[in-house]
């Protein structure tokens, strides 16, 4: 799973056969007729990963939305405009051209390929299911960000105006799908191999990546349909991920380095600090991973007497780069790997199943620690993990407010860098309590947003399909609820 080789998708020079026919003078021989499958595969988890690390205001807000970091001068995004940019159509154009269209291109290419004997035949199923699952990954987050998205007409070239899927039904597709491909894949056989940037072909760590998958779409869709969710909650955790598992994308360096690197380091810019949402919150209870998620800063006016500090930007507002702690260096090397879902993720989930009453072989509190634990060994803090559940304020059993606070609290510390995660998080839970900014967009309705608005250019583009997907939803706001947010929060 570790041994990872990132392929960029380019065109490979391909041997062609000599043939007497006038037809071969025509062609160029120098470039391929088809992309092999697993290089449309990896260019897909490529493209994916880079989207989940990005934090390129164009491309990927979430980090923002989440209140993780927060702007220096530029603050439209921290306010949460989203249209002077088109973000909308970007992120379609992300999702559906450089990660759905080629996992589809992917499928399509090696169900043609010839598969000889009984392994080879396994082996291609494998790398057919694992498609699925990487797919329906993908689709979970267009429907968390938008709602109704084109679904069962989308990526058809014959089609130009897709209609937009009811968002619970997707669901429910998704996780059909998700369960066919975890039950048919077979660890005894092969897949991509090294062409698998996130498992290194290893099919059963790609079981334990669906099963997570699956608890992960069921806790959402749980919180307005408890009884379809329960058992597949119930059926899939035992095979999800175990401590210290996760799936990742390792960033060599160089050309190809984390797009965290590329934002914050090699661009030149001081764009971003740490938001003082998350770190007035860890400031509160003496954090130890303080020190993994920020450095810091002297905020001492006499050079003699330097006061070191963790200090956040205000969210929303101009803030000084130089008076504000910074992203830890470790977070901005090139090669930072990209969690894309790990164990952490799953416990904190299944600390929320067991409070809904499902059977999950623990209890909410032993599922809160276990998320709590994984989260302090991923960032190196591993010793601290005692001291920091034995806090009143982070003991379940002592920690303020309802379970869905304090399951909130420590989830939304947990997923930090991970933004599109923590967003999610807060709205389904309803918690933390996020900052509002000084000037939030008109369609926030004065509060954290609670969507992405759809793509400006489908109104002209789609209109038809465009206006009925809002009118389903209850409207294109920032402030419209995706199906599952029945959360409190602004």
């Amino acid at each position: 799973m570790k041994k990872i080789n990132l392929i960029l998708l380019v065109l490979i020079g391909m041997t062609l056969s000599c043939t007497k026919n006038f037809e071969d003078f025509n062609t160029d021989k120098k470039k391929p007729v088809e992309v092999p499958g697993q290089f449309l595969f990896a260019n897909a988890q490529k493209a994916l990963a880079d989207q989940t690390a990005s934090t390129n205001v164009n491309l990927n807000n979430w980090k923002l939305f989440a209140q993780y970091f927060t702007e220096t001068t530029y603050v439209d995004e921290s306010n949460y405009d989203v249209v002077n940019r088109n973000c909308g159509s970007l992120l379609f154009r992300t999702y559906y051209r450089d990660i759905l269209a080629d996992l589809k291109d992917a499928r399509r290419v090696i169900t043609a390929e010839a598969a000889d004997g009984d392994a080879a035949i396994a082996t291609k199923q494998n790398k057919l299911y694992i498609i699925d699952l990487v797919e329906a990954y993908a689709y979970q987050e267009l429907v968390d960000m938008f709602g109704n998205v084109p679904y069962t007409e989308a990526l058809n070239i014959d089609n130009l105006y897709p209609v937009y899927d009811d968002a619970s039904t997707i669901y429910k597709d998704l996780i059909a799908k998700t369960q066919a491909a975890v039950a048919g894949l077979d660890a005894a056989n092969e897949s991509f191999g090294a062409d698998d940037l996130y498992m290194a072909g290893d099919v059963s760590m790609w079981k334990k990546f669906g099963n997570t998958l699956l608890v992960k779409l069921a806790i959402n869709i749980s919180n307005v349909d408890l009884g379809y969710a329960k058992p597949i909650i119930e059926g899939a955790y035992a095979g999800a991920f175990g401590s210290g598992e996760n799936c990742s994308l390792a960033y060599p360096g160089g050309s190809n380095s984390n797009p965290l690197y590329v934002d914050l380091v090699q661009s030149g810019r001081h764009d971003f600090v740490p938001a003082n949402t998350i770190v007035d919150m860890m400031n509160a209870s003496e954090d130890p991973r303080r020190a993994s998620y920020f450095t810091l800063v002297d905020t001492s006016s006499n050079p003699d007497v330097p006061k070191l500090v963790y200090k956040g930007g205000i969210y929303g507002e101009s803030n000084s780069f130089g008076q504000c702690s910074h992203l830890a260096d470790v977070i901005q090397e090139p090669t930072y790997p990209m969690v894309m879902l790990d164990y952490t993720e799953l416990a904190f989930y299944l600390a929320e199943a067991a409070e809904k009453g499902c059977s999950v072989g623990g209890s909410a509190a032993t599922w809160y620690e276990n998320g709590i634990r994984a989260n302090f060994d991923t960032w190196g803090n591993t010793a601290d993990a005692d001291a920091y559940l034995a806090k009143p304020e982070v003991a379940y059993t002592t920690a303020a407010g309802s379970w869905e606070e304090k399951i909130g609290m420590q989830a939304y510390l947990a997923f930090y860098v991970r933004g599109f995660v923590g967003w999610t998080s807060y709205r389904r839970l309803g918690a933390p309590t996020l900052n509002v900014p000084p000037s939030p967009a008109e369609s926030a309705n004065g509060a954290v947003p609670r969507r992405h608005t759809y793509p400006i250019n489908e109104q002209t583009l789609n209109a038809a399909n465009f206006t009925a997907a809002v009118s389903a939803i209850g409207g294109d706001n920032l402030s419209t609820r995706i199906f599952w947010d029945n959360a409190g929060g602004e």
